[in-house]
């Protein structure tokens, strides 16, 4: 084994030697070998080389750079992690899992906490990058059978996580909506043995809005498409997503790329290995399907304009789900209790607050509820033993984040950004000072004073707009966006990277809008809309709904919301406070281990493989301002001019190398052709414009003149529609009077009218009831032709009778009498025809027709016959004559029931196929009641009712049923449902009949 590992590691090295005679075609993978390492474009140029040859990872001395492929490499298998066990961090090429081991063994050697940072913007692949580093340690570290389920519950902690806090964004299909730190527990020998997590500020609002094209938490959809359709029964819920409101806002339900399905199964095993009881999952998936019933309440108006909720469907489901009266909840979500001195005041809402009090509730169910998931994870995870340990951080939380619209969670996601981006500046760049000056080599600080004094001025205004954010919230009085806007522009207005509509310059003002403000990032500028910040930043829950939540029988809730908390008066520390001091406790955290660090990066914004971008703009065009010999120098150098190429006169350029002349040139005749191409576009569209202009006055023109005949023409008719109206008019308030030349043009028209509107309204047959209602003049009329018409349909449909489907109709007519709301099925027969009979005359033994051959047969049916004894089932014919019903075998005659020695007949109102013929005990040569099969119960009941002539001793009955054995001996059968048909004897000597619950029966 360890000579097959020496010859895989003996390949890498010689195909790296080898990369190295090609650096033009893949680059470096150390951006430290770049002859130009503070180039930009070289930087980009090399990044671009090896992402076009799917070398995705890249080192700056030892951090990584990962370049998102959005694609399987095959680069993650078991063989790869073999390799990058326990070698020398530079010995092979840039990969995660280097960076994961080269932070494990210096871990054990050093016996301190180490920590891997993986920063990134939104969809550069921080998450996946996290999940393949927990994996590498998973399956690499030394382990023992014991702590094997450790290991599972850690690696599968991820996607239960994953859905209960990702979702897919404009950016990123598996978006992490929450901040997570986990901490990766070892013992003495190196052997994990359990981890802790702490998740920040999940995303809530997620829960009740999304923006076009994005989802909610990945959860809901996985619920939905996944959950087998007993547990949906039981959470009121359907499959189609669109269906729920919280859902269906981004039109991003049915989501191609993601693959809901799987992914349930996947939590699903996660959950049982994670140690999640039944109970548990009751309560978390009766919390989830709340949230979707929530979404679906609709609110209405009284006329006292207070809200209310005209359809309760949902509060029910909710209350059922959640454990609380249906009124209680209603009434908390159209009410508000306000205290006035010693009493409390219940005051009606408006349809504004009802909503904003509906999905307030959402919110903080659905918060709380994944802060309970964390801590139910890590009870499972963690290691509870006292012996020392040390852990390997991994920081996995959300990227930069630049929408189209961002709003408070961006503020918050990029002001964390900021922080570690300060982080990573100031360790790295200190790192580098200490080895400077270990080294004997002169430092200088240029670099990290610039970039200490951004980070500062960074963190500086990041608290002075969470400052003002929280006065606004807690302040007396009105408080609005605007004001808050208003607020900074007064306070933060003269920082240097803080800028609004009012405090832009001309150009800079058609970008920013009325309720926006603009910062300045170390990742770039983001416009901020103030709308629900304050909102968001205040996170009321109305104390009526905490109420209500405090009283849930629902086993989470109860941990979620205590009573304890009605009785804290004490305002809540604000959404912006609790992110600041949480993320001032991460940093803490991250500054006492050791750091490893890699930096993700989002190759396009298509989310599309093998494809790469970059971005440079010249600064000395179209316009340079400066002294002509420095914006020379910034020329040379975007052109890429090496300082053994050329010399600076007083007034000219001195070129050393041809070559750089015909570089120089070439990017002239490049610059040349752009130019030109702009300013044919600008002319082409100067022409174009002159022509429209033309264009337009003549349309003017010729539409005013167009207008002008229209309205001449419009008074002509408004002229002659007055006219009509009137005579129509006084025709209507005349037209019950005698026919005169005041009402007779009305009453003619609406004749006619009546008429010509009535032939689409004429009935196709008997049952259609369809008949168009008249107008007051002409009700006799309608009536008389409303009872021609049905005259005419019922002569048609007599005379298309047969005697045979009159006798039919008749036999379905005793068959409604005796059955009709009386016994299950009924309805499903009503369009199924009666047979003759279900034998032919060969079906019969014909020793069994000479014996009743005095008797015409008038009806015959295979039935099953069960035993008075022993319910044993046996094959039987029934054969009903005109005097007697007779059970045969073969060639025998069972049994004869004459009609006269006939007490009743029996069936039970439920779906199966059990008739009782009972007999009169004091007749002689009967032996008792007989207990019959038939697949046509209806059809049989019917036939031999008729033959009897006696409909009412047909029987149904419920429950169970008497029949007579033998003289003074009697039996019972008893009738219930089940999920598949059954007859059997029970414990108790009784026959019990057993139906298939039908959707009828089910309702």
């Amino acid at each position: 084994m360890g000579t097959k590992k020496e010859d895989m590691r003996r390949h890498i090295r010689l195909h790296m030697e080898s990369t190295l005679t090609s650096r033009d075609k893949v680059g470096v993978q150390d951006f430290v070998m770049l002859d130009a390492y503070t180039s930009e474009s070289a930087f980009l140029d090399n990044l671009r080389k090896r992402f076009s040859q799917n070398l995705i990872y890249t080192y700056i001395g030892t951090l990584l750079v990962s370049v998102n492929p959005y694609q399987e490499l095959g680069i993650y298998t078991l063989s790869q992690m073999e390799l990058y066990e326990g070698v020398n961090f530079f010995e092979l090429p840039p990969h995660l899992y280097a960076i994961a081991d080269n932070a494990y063994r210096m871990m054990c050697s050093e016996l301190n906490n180490h920590l891997i940072l993986i920063s990134g913007e939104s969809g550069a692949g921080k998450t996946e990058a996290s999940k393949k580093i927990l994996q590498y340690l998973a399956m690499t570290c030394p382990m023992t059978d014991s702590l094997q389920i450790a290991r599972d519950r850690l690696l599968l902690s991820n996607p239960v996580l994953e859905a209960f806090g990702n979702a897919k964004t404009l950016r990123n299909d598996n978006s992490s909506r929450f901040g997570k730190y986990m901490d990766i527990q070892f013992d003495f020998q190196g052997i994990p043995v359990g981890g802790h997590i702490i998740s920040y500020l999940i995303e809530k609002s997620r829960v009740v809005y999304q923006n076009q094209g994005e989802r909610n938490f990945h959860i809901f959809y996985q619920l939905l498409e996944g959950g087998d359709e007993e547990l949906l029964a039981y959470l009121g819920l359907e499959r189609d997503p669109r269906l729920y409101k919280y859902l269906s806002q981004g039109h991003g339900a049915n989501e191609s790329s993601m693959n809901d399905k799987n992914d349930w199964k996947t939590i699903s095993n996660a959950f049982s290995v994670i140690d999640f009881t039944e109970h548990d999952l009751e309560n978390l998936f009766g919390i989830i399907a709340s949230v979707l019933h929530l979404g679906n309440i609709c609110f209405g108006v009284n006329h006292q304009g207070c809200a209310t909720i005209p359809v309760t469907r949902e509060i029910k489901w909710i209350a059922k789900l959640l454990g609380f009266q249906p009124s209680v909840l209603l009434e908390a979500l159209t009410h508000r209790k306000i205290e006035a001195q010693t009493e409390e005041v219940l005051c009606p809402l408006t349809l504004e607050l009802s909503t904003f009090a509906r999905d307030a509730m959402a919110k903080a169910v659905y918060g709380r509820t994944f802060t309970w998931l964390v801590n139910k994870i890590n009870s499972s995870i963690v290691n509870k033993e006292f012996t020392k340990k040390t852990v390997i951080g991994l920081l996995d939380i959300y990227g930069f984040e630049v929408f189209d619209k961002n709003g408070f969670e961006q503020f918050c996601i990029n002001y964390c950004n900021e922080k570690l981006q300060q982080l990573l500046i100031e360790r790295t760049l200190k790192a580098e000072q200490a080895e400077y000056e270990m080294e004997g080599i002169e430092w200088e600080p240029i670099q990290y004073f610039n970039n200490k004094i951004i980070c500062d001025l960074v963190e500086e205004r990041h608290k002075g707009i969470i400052s003002i954010l929280d006065e606004e919230c807690i302040r007396p009085g009105p408080a609005t966006d605007l004001s808050f806007l208003q607020k900074l522009e007064e306070k933060v207005g003269k920082h240097a990277h803080f800028r609004t509509r009012k405090l832009a310059d001309p150009m800079g003002r058609k970008r920013i809008g009325w309720m926006e403000f603009q910062l300045f990032h170390y990742a770039g500028e983001v416009t901020y809309c103030t709308k629900g910040f304050l909102e968001k930043n205040s996170d009321i829950l109305y104390r009526h709904l905490k109420e209500v939540l405090c009283t849930s029988k629902n086993g989470i809730l109860k941990e979620c919301f205590l009573v304890a908390e009605l009785e804290n008066r004490r305002r809540s520390p604000t959404v912006g406070t609790q992110f600041k001091n949480s993320l001032s406790s991460l940093l803490e955290i991250l500054i006492s281990k050791e750091p490893s660090y890699i930096r993700c990066i989002k190759p396009n914004e298509r989310k599309e493989p093998s494809e790469l971008y970059k971005s440079l703009c010249p600064d000395t065009w179209p316009h340079w301002h400066g002294p002509p010999a420095e914006g020379v120098k910034r020329l040379v150098r975007y052109i890429g001019y090496k300082p053994e190429d050329y010399k600076l006169g007083r007034t000219k350029i001195f070129i050393r190398f041809s070559r750089t002349v015909f570089a120089t040139e070439d990017a002239f005749e490049l610059s040349k052709h752009q130019l030109a191409a702009k300013i044919q576009a600008t002319y082409k569209a100067c022409l174009e414009r002159r022509v429209y202009v033309k264009k337009r006055q003549a349309a003017i023109k010729l539409e005013t003149h167009w207008r002008g005949a229209l309205a001449r023409k419009e008074m002509k008719r408004r002229k002659w529609a007055v006219q009509v109206i009137r005579k129509f008019i006084k025709g209507f308030i005349n037209r019950d009077k005698p026919l005169g030349p005041d009402n007779e043009e009305f009453v003619v028209f609406v004749r006619k009218k009546y008429i010509l509107k009535l032939r689409y309204y004429v009935p196709k047959n008997v049952l259609d009831k369809n008949w168009l209602t008249p107008p007051g003049i002409l009700e006799n009329a309608s009536y008389l032709l409303w009872k021609l018409c049905k005259r005419n349909l019922v002569r048609k449909y007599c005379r298309g009778l047969t005697a045979e489907r009159k006798a039919l109709m008749q036999q379905k007519a005793v068959t409604s009498t005796i059955f009709r709301g009386r016994k299950e099925g009924y309805a499903e027969t009503l369009n199924q025809p009666f047979a003759n009979s279900r034998l032919d005359e060969e079906d019969i033994n014909p020793k069994v027709l000479q014996l009743i051959n005095s008797e015409k047969i008038q009806y015959g049916i295979p039935v099953i016959k069960y035993d008075r004894q022993g319910f044993k089932a046996r094959q039987r014919q029934l054969i009903l004559t005109q005097k007697a019903a007779y059970v045969v075998e073969l060639a025998k005659i069972k049994q004869k029931i004459e009609y006269s020695a006939l007490k009743g007949v029996s069936t039970s109102n439920l779906r199966d196929g059990i008739v009782v013929i009972h007999v009169s005990p004091g007749v002689s040569k009967q032996k008792g009641d007989a207990i019959l099969q038939c697949e046509h119960i209806f059809e049989v009941v019917t036939k031999l009712a008729m033959l009897v002539k006696k409909e009412n001793m047909v029987n149904v009955v419920q429950g169970s049923l008497q029949f007579y054995i033998s003289p003074g001996k009697e039996g019972t059968i008893v009738f219930d449902t089940g999920p598949e048909e059954q007859i059997y004897k029970d414990k108790n000597g009784q026959l019990t009949v057993v139906s298939a619950v039908s959707e009828e029966g089910s309702k």
